[in-house]
């Protein structure tokens, strides 16, 4: 046990800009070569300009199925061999990456070379791992999809076209469209248009600009940030883009909250237990982990329940973990040189929330019963840029503001006074039999509009995590922010909003949970 990071972050941060590589997540994803950093070298603006032509004409992306989103059934024998296969496609799809940002003169020079050197033997590595799959599967009884040998071949965009799988997610070819709580895309980001920028050579896809790309050369741009001040204020408090607030005046109104502190010792890792189980660096971006002390991608259930706990409640060894965030503002973290940091295009400073609010609600429509131990929760989509909203669940405001205005694909730029605020709305309906799922997601869901939880599940506690911080005010200018904050993300996600996500493993003692379903059962506010 004991990889999870708790370093100190150092009070003298040094100035850095980092470099960006790429990663992805789950066998799939789309891959960001950053040919804008060599096309606005110093130099003449016909130069740049020149350069900048020549850029747009490379292959940038490489876009790849996700394999594992597409799992459906993977027996218990199986799950460690298809977890260590889908860490094999994340690796292949890393180093055709590091292939193609290597290999810039070689593309100039041979129309082909990219689907002859890269993508074509990047699919029969593609093919074998997924047959390979498919003999874990097969080899303890299990019944393999033959649809997913279909998803071994990537697909190329170039630099001026890398809108690819944003299908469903808000946005459009020529920038970022934001209909979400009435905005409108004029007038927005200090008079920002959002249908593509073009100040410096900036990329019309709103994603990566010159001199506006983020810190780590991967995002966020201006086009991720909104005035909260400047948008229409008729959003509902409660509705994220798929998660709504369970609770309301009937049924089971009471509460339980757990208190586990806003992470103040650090403790940091780019694992993902429940994604990745058995791989170091699963997550390819760093968490936040309050409660359970011990969870890392090593972790059993048995250690997980033995583990220390920051909870108050000592009954409370759950462990609830999330991206971290980060401002921009060109000084460095202890993770700078380190792979899900600033080897992954993670960089800047750790923000530590200012307050990290951890509550059960109950079920508008009816009791809630207990969850069962080591059940485990994702909500959200870490690759919801690439993937597109299916699963996105994102609730972004400012204080002050959080009963008028909630974003899901951008970053609030908040006023003087106001602190930055991430709500999320877990999932409440489980299956009653499954603590988690091949893909990690049908064993439980979100309650319907009216409040019921549908094909027979049941309604659990929700969990509502609202986290607050302190973030110094982002501006921009001409096109550029500065001081811009940012999720950790996939590099390939470019630090989109949309892609902020939260995960929960239940370990609350028997007696404890017990207490939590009678107090929200029977209407009572406990902690």
């Amino acid at each position: 046990m004991g990889r999870n990071i708790r370093k100190r972050r150092s009070s003298m941060a040094n100035k850095a800009i980092a470099a960006s590589a790429a990663l992805a997540l789950g066998g799939g994803g789309l891959i960001w070569a950053n040919f804008y950093a060599s096309a606005h070298e110093s130099g003449t603006s016909g130069q740049n300009t020149t350069k900048a032509a020549t850029a747009a004409a490379q292959v940038a992306t490489i876009s790849c199925p996700d394999v594992g989103q597409k799992l459906t059934n993977v027996p218990d024998k199986a799950k460690q061999g298809v977890a260590t296969e889908l860490a094999n496609l994340d690796k292949q799809i890393t180093e055709a990456y590091a292939r193609l940002a290597s290999t810039r003169q070689a593309q100039a020079n041979d129309a082909g070379f990219v689907q002859n050197a890269i993508v074509g033997p990047l699919k029969e590595k593609r093919a074998a791992t997924i047959d390979r799959i498919r003999i874990d599967i097969q080899r303890v009884g299990g019944q393999f999809n033959t649809q997913l040998s279909q998803l071994a071949a990537c697909t190329t965009q170039a630099a001026n076209n890398t809108n690819a799988g944003q299908a469903g997610n808000g946005q459009n070819n020529n920038g970022q469209q934001n209909n979400n709580n009435g905005q409108q895309n004029n007038g927005q980001n200090n008079g920002q248009n959002n249908n593509g920028q073009n100040n410096g050579g900036q990329n019309n896809g709103g994603q990566q600009q010159a001199g506006a790309n983020g810190q780590g050369g991967n995002g966020p741009t201006a086009a991720d940030f909104v005035d909260i001040t400047k948008v229409q204020q008729n959003a509902t408090i409660g509705v994220g883009a798929n998660g709504f607030a369970a609770n309301g005046n009937s049924g089971s109104r009471g509460t339980f909250t757990t208190k586990c502190g806003t992470n103040g010792n650090d403790n940091h890792n780019t694992d993902n237990v429940i994604v990745a189980p058995g791989v170091s660096n699963g997550a390819h971006h760093l968490h936040d982990y309050v409660g359970n002390q011990s969870n890392d991608a090593f972790a059993s259930d048995q250690e997980l329940a033995a583990a220390q706990t920051s909870c108050q409640n000592q009954g409370d060894k759950s462990s609830y973990f999330w991206p971290v965030l980060r401002t921009q503002d060109g000084t460095q973290d202890f993770d700078q040189n380190a792979d899900g940091g600033g080897k992954e295009g993670n960089v800047g400073k750790i923000l530590q929330p200012a307050q990290a609010q951890l509550k059960f609600v109950g079920n508008k429509k009816s009791q809630v019963v207990a969850m069962p131990t080591a059940l485990r929760i994702i909500t959200g989509d870490a690759k919801a840029f690439v993937n597109g909203n299916a699963n996105a669940n994102v609730n972004w405001s400012c204080t002050g503001f959080e009963n008028k205005v909630q974003l899901h694909d951008k970053y609030p730029i908040c006023p003087q006074g106001s602190q930055v605020v991430r709500t999320t709305f877990f999932q409440s309906c489980w299956d009653g039999q499954n603590i988690d799922s091949a893909n990690h997601r049908t064993h439980v869901s979100f309650v319907q509009q009216d409040g019921t939880c549908a094909n027979g599940f049941k309604a659990i506690p929700q969990l509502q995590v609202r986290l607050v911080y302190n973030v110094t005010r982002p501006t921009i200018q001409n096109g550029v922010v500065k001081n811009a904050y940012a999720v950790d993300s996939f590099p390939e996600n470019l630090h989109k909003p949309i892609t902020d996500h939260n995960d929960f493993i239940n370990f609350f003692a028997a007696n404890t949970m017990n207490q939590m379903v009678n107090c929200i059962n029977t209407g009572k506010k406990c902690q």
